[in-house]
């Protein structure tokens, strides 16, 4: 039963609030108490303002119902906070943020010991990076559907295990933080024995939440057919976490100080879960995006996934920096008379004010182009170099002309690190950009019905409106999609590229259907549909059995998928791309099988890779590739 909460309604004719402010950790607690970096432990971050009236939420029309109103938990629209650890058998009190105490001072002050704080602040980065996203994607967030319904809220529990992990989990469609004693290597930073809560770090918090988001935008992502697919979805996370960082302005400014703008130095910002590293026995953070020299060849060499997504972090950090560097090249020349070295001492407050508004300008621009790229990607087998196109097409569809070189700086950031797609022609931008298919949708019969009828379904859509209405609208163009594409395997012309359509062999799905906004050349926003479809073959080690075409009885080892995304014009029912992975891929098949074959890793997460659907273990994917490295989160 969905709980409500009776609101009075405000004397005064003033709108209602858009944004409430809610204080969280800046920085891990452990340093909290150090003197030095005791001034910056508390910040205030703006989320979305939940909260609606009895009669908003049941109006008589689907499409004008409003999203649900916060109530204690905390409670919203899009996560729900329970707070019982099984561990203790104990259910703390929720917090409610409505409490006009609470209101009046921007929620509870940070405190290791208040379980309700430790809900306040799970909930308030959660609501935090979820606005990230839809920020970035012009859309609203969808969780992952369970048996093809709508999930409302992800569960969010913050004292749900007692071991030195926390994870998303797909079956649960939760996030689950853990609590652990500490056993630092130095003892001067942590108290041995000490508790560690998951929950009171930024990093841990926002990497989790955009685990949830990626999974709810493609659930093949979880099915890692070569060494980059679990990789990326531990990296994204970590950038996602990283650039966050920035939009701290407490740690941003005192970092820029301390390091006097050269943010290449071991800097606070570019570290990750640092309490959590140390308090396991290691002796720094449990990641930087600060690492050695480049080395191309390390991608070859490097399979286990945090240490090979640490490559790609780098990557994206060192571009990163070096568009900081170009935005405040100028502000260097100017604070130093055009010498562009800085006199000994502290620089001067008005540099570190401006230094500090460039990085957090500079910082979410690339967050923005990682997280709009996830539309361009492949639907199965994606690879660091798929991600590189993705992120050079994305931004150029948005940003046509590239004035300040940021795509630039990508592209060489990821060839300084070996990541460049292996069929590429070069390493220039048009290039790297996915190519435009020549195909019309609108040449031939049921071509023309693709475009045509998304275009009708989905054109006028409200996408800020109601999360479920928008559920169900995607859910009936889904099934539109569907049909158009099981018509044309009687046409010889298709509107895919990468699937057999020949025969009945394989079964094909629409694993996907989202809006994408996107910038049209007078700067109006256009509207595209992204239209993700996927087919399985079954997968035999027996390289007798890798041309093995049929369905027979004989259970597969492990399954083959293809697959193309089509990101259609919804104006004029145009293909600008199909992005694709040819299900009859023989050199792609051979990669995996023997990817797959030469798995080294324990019972639990082999069953993410061979066909153990049915197994709960398989869908805990994250918590075994979090606990059995020894990474963490």
């Amino acid at each position: 039963m969905r709980r409500l909460q009776t609101r009075t309604s405000s004397p005064y004719d003033i709108a209602q609030p858009t944004s409430r402010r809610l204080r969280i950790y800046s920085i891990d607690p452990s340093l909290a108490q150090s003197l030095e970096t005791h001034a910056i432990r508390e910040t205030r971050i703006e989320i979305p303002w939940e909260d609606a009236s009895e009669e908003d939420i049941f109006r008589d029309s689907e499409a004008e119902k409003r999203d649900t109103p916060l109530t204690p938990g905390p409670c919203g629209e899009y996560v729900e906070v329970i707070d019982f650890d099984p561990a203790a058998v104990r259910c703390y009190k929720p917090v409610d943020l409505n409490d006009p105490y609470l209101l009046a001072q921007d929620g509870l002050a940070p405190s290791d010991g208040n379980p309700q704080f430790h809900q306040q602040m799970v909930y308030a980065v959660a609501m935090r990076t979820i606005r990230n996203f839809e920020s970035a994607l012009g859309r609203r967030a969808l969780w992952a559907p369970e048996n093809d319904q709508f999930v409302r809220q992800l569960r969010i529990y913050p004292h749900a295990l007692r071991e030195a992990n926390a994870y998303y989990s797909p079956q649960k469609k939760a996030l689950l933080f853990g609590y652990f004693q500490s056993s630092p290597a130095d003892p001067t930073e942590h108290l041995p024995g000490g508790i560690v809560f998951t929950c009171l770090s930024h990093d841990v918090i926002a990497h989790e939440t955009a685990h949830a988001l990626l999974d709810g935008m493609n659930r093949m992502l979880t099915e890692p057919s070569n060494p980059d697919v679990l990789a990326f979805h531990e990296a994204f996370a970590d950038i996602v976490a990283l650039f966050q960082h920035f939009s701290l302005p407490e740690v941003l400014r005192f970092e820029i100080a301390r390091t006097r703008g050269n943010l290449m130095h071991g800097s606070l910002l570019a570290q990750l879960a640092r309490e959590f590293g140390k308090a396991i026995g290691r002796t720094e953070a449990l990641r930087s995006a600060i690492g050695q020299t480049p080395r191309p060849e390390e991608i070859e060499q490097v399979t286990e996934s945090h240490q090979r997504g640490a490559i790609l972090i780098a990557a994206v950090f060192d571009a990163f920096l070096a568009i900081y560097r170009q935005r405040t090249v100028d502000l260097y020349r100017i604070a130093t008379g055009g010498t562009g070295i800085l006199p000994e001492g502290d620089i001067h407050p008005d540099l570190v004010t401006r230094l500090a508004r460039e990085a957090e300008k500079a910082s979410q621009h690339v967050l923005t182009m990682c997280i709009r790229a996830l539309d361009y990607l492949p639907p199965v087998d994606v690879t660091f170099g798929d991600y590189l196109r993705a992120i050079i097409t994305a931004d150029s569809d948005i940003m046509p002309e590239d004035s300040l070189s940021y795509r630039v700086a990508v592209m060489e950031a990821f060839r300084r690190r070996g990541i460049f797609p292996k069929e590429a022609r070069s390493l220039s931008e048009e290039s790297l950009r996915w190519e435009t298919p020549n195909i019309n949708i609108g040449d031939i019969a049921p071509q023309v019905y693709l475009g045509r009828d998304l275009s009708r379904q989905m054109r006028d859509w409200n996408m800020s409106g109601n999360r479920e209405v928008i559920f169900k609208q995607l859910q009936q163009a889904n099934e539109t999609a569907k049909k158009i594409i099981e018509m044309s395997r009687d046409y010889k012309q298709r509107i895919t590229i990468g699937l057999d359509l020949d025969e009945y062999r394989f079964p094909i799905e629409v694993s996907s259907i989202r809006p994408m906004r996107r910038s049209g050349k007078d700067g109006q926003f256009l509207m595209d549909a992204v239209v993700e479809i996927t087919q399985t073959r079954p997968g035999f080690f027996d390289k007798t059995m890798a041309e093995a075409l049929e369905i027979t009885d004989r259970k597969p080892d492990f399954l083959f998928r293809g697959g193309c995304t089509l990101i259609i014009d919804l104006e004029t029912g145009r293909l600008r791309y199909c992005i694709y992975k040819n299900i009859h891929s023989s050199d792609r098949y051979n990669r995996q099988r023997d990817h797959i074959s030469g798995l080294n890793a324990g019972p639990s997460l082999a069953a993410t890779y061979f066909d153990t659907a049915s197994s709960d273990e398989s869908l805990e994917v994250f918590s075994f590739v979090h606990r059995g490295q020894g990474e963490g989160v």
